[in-house]
């Protein structure tokens, strides 16, 4: 039972996260042989406060 966790800044609609899971269910299972059923994909959304890159929080990046 394959087991993805994907960690994102949170923003996305429920649509795209649909895609997501989907796309990568279809990934593992090709790659691996598992069935869908079996592969498990975990999404965590952090807060833009929650987060940095380059000792920036992404919530004090200007936009662009």
């Amino acid at each position: 039972m394959p087991i993805v966790h994907i960690e994102l800044i949170e923003g996305r609609s429920q649509a795209q996260l649909k895609d997501l899971v989907k796309d990568v269910t279809d990934a593992v299972s090709k790659n691996t042989g598992a069935p869908a059923e079996h592969i498990h994909v975990i999404l965590s959304e952090m807060q833009k406060n929650r987060y940095s890159v380059g000792g920036v929080l992404k919530s004090d990046e200007k936009a662009k």
